[in-house]
Formats: C-alpha cells, structure tokens, sequence
C-alpha cells in the first residue's frame, strides 16, 4: 500500500462459513491489513445494511453478522489494527446513502448490470432497497475519504458509480479547491481460487449444499475434516505431473487446486511434488495441511462464538472509530446541502 492510503471493503453477512469463504475476501483482507505501512488504515465492515434489500430472515441475518465477525477475527484481522465494524452500529451510511440518493440518477442504476441480474424478469416486485443498493456502496466508500477499493470484476461498474456520484456531488454543491469527497480508486485484488464440493467438481463449495460432506466448514474439528477430505470424490487415476492432465478430472483438479490455496503455492508446483502419485497418499497429505492451517482458526472461531461479551466489545469498538471517522465528511455533506442542523 501507499502512504496515506484508506482502504475500505465490505463482506455480506453469511453463517456456517467455509473454506471457500476464507479462502476468497477473508485471506486477501487479512493480506492488506499486514501489507499496512504507516498512517494508512483499512476498514473492513460487515454489510448487514445490504442484505436486507433481499428477502432474508432476521434471526439468520443476527447469527450471521456474529459469525462473520468471529470469522474475521479468527483469521487473523486484528481489530487493534484494522476498523472492523457492521453497518448497522453506524447510522452514518444509511444517513449518507439518503444524501446521495439526490445526486445519483435513475439511469445510472438502472445500468447496473447486477441489478438486471438480480431483478431478472420482475423488477416491478423488487425492493427499492435492491435498485438503491449501489448508491448504499458509494456511501460505504465516500464516507470515510476513502483511497482505494479492492473489487472484483463484478463490483467495477458499481465503483464506477461512486466516483459519478462524487464528482456529480463535488461539482453541484463544492467549489472546485474544497471537493467533499475524494474519488476513490479500485485496486484488485488476487484471483481468489475457486473452491468446489467436495462431493462434485462442478459446482461450488456451498453452505446451501444439504450434503456436510461437500464442504469444510470454519467449525469442523481436525476429525472431521479429515474424515471429509478421506471421503471427497476422487477418480481412480494417479495425479498427473502437469496441470494438463487435469482437464475432465473436475475432482482431482478441485482438490489439487484446494492444496495449492491453501499453501499458497501454484498448480503446478503441487504436481511437481505429487504427480504420478495416487489419492491414497495425495488425501492423507491434504487432510494434514488443512489441519494445520484451519486448526487455529477453528479454535479461535469457536472460542469467540461462545464469548458474545468479547465479540459485542470488538465490533463495538470499530463501530465507534468508524463513527468518529465518518462524522466530518457526514457534517460537510450536509453542509453543502444547504441542511439546517
């Protein structure tokens, strides 16, 4: 990172988290945060604000932003080092998003890509929570000055929008030397592995998938990941020595793909170790790396899930400095509005 850099990124509230979820946003945001030089800062903010645009029930919604905070923590962002807060615990954003909601246009929303795709055929019956739900993004991120913005592919367009909306803002209600807000720029960050079942290479690891056998969870003990792992599907063939000789082994690519995730090595580097040998040997050395690099996690999820005082302090706490660090922008937004407070 930069001097001076503010990286802000968000993560949907989800229960029964695994493998693939750590392995995906949480790895990279523990990444940032160690990657953190002097007089910059990260923000990492549950979405609990977001995923009520779509149906949902309350009280998986309560246990998933708990989850997911112990989650995060587990995986090591240090919330002595990080701002980890939910949005909920910080009125800010839903105050900013109304504010916004005056700059921002019709038309840009109604580009968005992922609200034709969520919306599909029925948009007249969606939330105008859901159509809005971009415009809640800009908040996240402009409230705070923020630098840079880690997205994906699928979130470019609504950065994008951000920015739009910003400068919009700036060149309606602020003089050119004294903008309200800073136009955030997107880093990307590294293509996340994509992790499958473990009971079919085609489809993705999944906490909806009804089989527990098709996924390691943050929770399960060394047993029982290794006893998961021992009975993933595999076909009958030894590994190869190249990464070609994966193609049509949808499983023996997925396991050897966790492998490399995990370790963070490459493909390749893990056939070059393995190839030629069969999953006899391949699945026992796979069960002992997930072990040894899940079981701290695991021991720490669970000991933060059954500690709700420690957990309630912690995103307390980062509620409380990302109020602090809203409160500027959120007065000059309202300021340039003309609003008497």
């Amino acid at each position: 990172m930069r001097p001076d850099m503010r990286v802000v990124s968000g993560i949907q509230p989800t229960g029964n988290l695994h493998l693939g979820n750590y392995l995906g946003a949480i790895r990279n945001w523990v990444r940032m945060q160690d990657d953190m030089q002097e007089g910059e800062q990260c923000l990492f903010f549950l979405a609990d604000l977001h995923a009520i645009s779509m149906p949902h029930d309350p009280a998986e919604l309560h246990r998933g932003t708990l989850e997911m905070a112990a989650a995060v923590v587990a995986c090591g962002i240090d919330p002595h080092r990080s701002i980890l807060f939910n949005q909920a615990q910080v009125p800010a954003h839903a105050e900013m998003q109304w504010l916004l909601n005056g700059t921002a246009r019709m038309g840009w929303l109604n580009r968005m890509t992922q609200w034709k795709d969520k919306a599909g055929k029925n948009r007249e019956g969606q939330s105008v929570a859901l159509f809005a739900y971009p415009v809640l993004q800009a908040a996240d991120v402009l409230l705070y000055q923020t630098t840079h913005v880690p997205v994906g592919e699928d979130q470019k367009q609504h950065l994008e929008l951000a920015r739009d909306i910003a400068q919009k803002f700036n060149n309606d209600f602020a003089g050119e030397d004294t903008p309200v807000f800073t136009l955030p720029e997107a880093i990307t960050p590294p293509q996340a592995a994509r992790i499958m079942s473990l009971r079919d290479g085609s489809k993705k690891m999944s906490k909806s998938d009804p089989s527990e056998m098709s996924r390691i969870e943050l929770a399960d003990d060394a047993d029982t990941m290794m006893k998961k792992v021992k009975k993933a599907k595999t076909d009958p063939e030894p590994l190869p020595s190249e990464a070609g000789g994966l193609v049509g082994r949808a499983e023996a690519l997925n396991l050897v793909t966790i492998y490399a995730a995990v370790a963070d090595t490459t493909v390749e580097a893990v056939l070059g170790e393995y190839g030629g040998e069969g999953f006899g040997k391949f699945k026992p050395a796979l069960g002992e790396l997930l072990v040894e690099t899940l079981r701290p996690i695991s021991t720490r999820f669970n000991e933060l899930l059954d500690d709700r005082e420690a957990l309630d302090a912690i995103l307390a706490r980062g509620a409380s400095q990302a109020r602090e660090l809203a409160r500027p922008t959120l007065d000059a937004t309202y300021s340039a509005l003309g609003l008497v407070r």
